[in-house]
């Protein structure tokens, strides 16, 4: 078809040559109850400065995110993000990158794919990581399709206070039929060592035990001697990778398998995504490892390069020996993480780590003095605790919400068998006179 203007004329020889006589014809089909009766645009034009003041003026009726109080957290938390990490990811040459298939022309995309597993590698105290999941849940589910691989058995002991997603994504991945996921409770809010022994001692093809620390709750685990109790069956941790500038890791206590959500690391919360699945593990079990790796070599002449070094996926050699169908990675969320880690380097993540754990404590002590108000669990605990308070929670929480604070609301810790509770998140961004703003609506509540 030769181009058309936008003219009366124009748009008349359009109409004819679809089939139709005007507009009206064109959009008989719409009912015309949900048809406009008035002009969209009003009767004098606006310039491109007023037609923003009056974009900004309606916009302006929204509250934004700054102007309330997050204290949700339950698996996603509101960290400072420097602005040097949406400068370096809003790059053209990294915002538009893809699969780096032909290593030639991907060294950059390589080189910080690379600088990534390093990363998470030290900061999970494992020998490998791989250049991430798609997040938390997948992260998890996939240690446990590895574990089983792995060992040839089929079942997997998962603790209560792991973060209920995550539980439903190995569940969705698992054969529901064959009751493969066995729940191991909690004693004072962390593993029940007992129940565990028990089980271990009256289960057989145990794959291994999928539990989270700091868990969902925000309590610290204990992780001392669980591997020499596991014996061969996999130990696999989920972290809070903020948690593990403070923390010793996991690796450290004979971890085979490190998970966790990357978010914290550089990524806004948004609106619950896109996420990023950590994941590592040790060099024995590399090639059973899910996703992607990069790895350095030298070429003919000694010169540095980079290469996608493994690919477990079906699409590639491994065919139906694949032992994952992950087919890429959140390469701009692992990107931003990497510049995030960078920029703060083992001092400033330490440091960080401190404030988070300083400024929860603080605000639980100062919860806690109030009448009615006690920790669930006396148990060291990181960034995010529990309470137990007095009268409905519920009503509580709505309280809270009219005054600018957002907390978990209590149905989603109800769901897991924890009533008249109320989860508190505490990050850096998180000022002392917010703090003692919720302490003092709180002794308005239950004083």
């Amino acid at each position: 078809m030769d181009f058309i203007p936008n003219t009366d004329s124009g748009r008349r020889e359009m109409l004819e040559d679809i089939g139709v006589n005007s507009l009206e014809e064109l959009f008989s089909d719409i009912p015309d109850n949900l048809k406009v009766e008035r002009g969209l645009v009003g009767e004098e034009a606006e310039t491109e400065l007023e037609l923003k003041e009056s974009v900004k003026e309606i916009a302006d009726r929204n509250e934004k995110p700054g102007d309330r109080v997050n204290l949700i957290g339950a698996g996603l938390y509101d960290h400072f993000i420097p602005s040097v990490v949406s400068h370096v990811t809003g790059r053209s040459e990294f915002y538009s990158a893809y699969t780096p298939y032909q290593a030639e022309i991907s060294q950059g995309t390589l080189t910080w794919m690379f600088e990534f597993q390093t990363e998470i590698a030290e900061l999970t105290g494992m020998d490998i990581a791989n250049s991430s999941i798609y997040d938390g849940g997948s992260a998890a589910a996939e240690a446990v399709l590895m574990a089983q691989e792995y060992l040839g058995k089929d079942k997997v002991i998962v603790s209560e206070t792991l973060n209920p997603r995550y539980k439903e994504v190995i569940k969705t991945y698992l054969p529901l039929e064959e009751k493969q996921v066995i729940e191991l409770g909690t004693r004072d809010g962390r593993v029940d060592r007992i129940q565990l022994d028990n089980i271990l001692s009256s289960e057989d093809s145990i794959a291994g035990l999928v539990l989270q620390s700091p868990n969902y709750l925000g309590i610290v685990e204990d992780l001392e001697g669980l591997k020499e109790v596991l014996d061969d069956s996999f130990l696999i941790v989920s972290s809070n990778p903020i948690s593990l500038g403070l923390l010793e890791p996991p690796g450290s206590f004979g971890a085979d398998i490190v998970v966790g959500e990357g978010q914290p690391l550089g990524n806004p919360i948004n609106f619950g995504g896109p996420l990023l699945g950590l994941f590592a593990t040790r060099k024995d079990y590399l090639r059973y490892l899910p996703g992607r790796v990069s790895g350095k070599t030298v070429d003919r002449d000694g010169n540095e390069g980079y290469v996608m070094a493994l690919q477990t996926r079906e699409q590639h050699i491994k065919r139906e020996r694949a032992t994952s169908n992950i087919c890429t990675n959140q390469a701009l969320n692992a990107l931003a993480a990497t510049v995030y880690l960078a920029t703060l380097g083992p001092s400033g993540l330490k440091s960080l780590a401190k404030i988070n754990w300083d400024k929860s404590h603080y605000l639980a002590d100062k919860l806690t003095d109030l009448e009615g108000i006690e920790l669930s669990w006396n148990q060291p605990f990181f960034n995010e605790f529990a309470i137990e308070v007095p009268g409905d929670p519920c009503e509580i929480w709505e309280k809270m919400k009219e005054n600018g604070i957002d907390l978990l609301h209590p149905d989603k810790l109800e769901e897991s068998g924890w009533e008249d509770r109320l989860l508190v998140a505490v990050t850096e961004k998180i000022k002392k006179d917010e703090m003692d703003h919720f302490v003092r609506l709180m002794r308005n509540e239950v004083e």
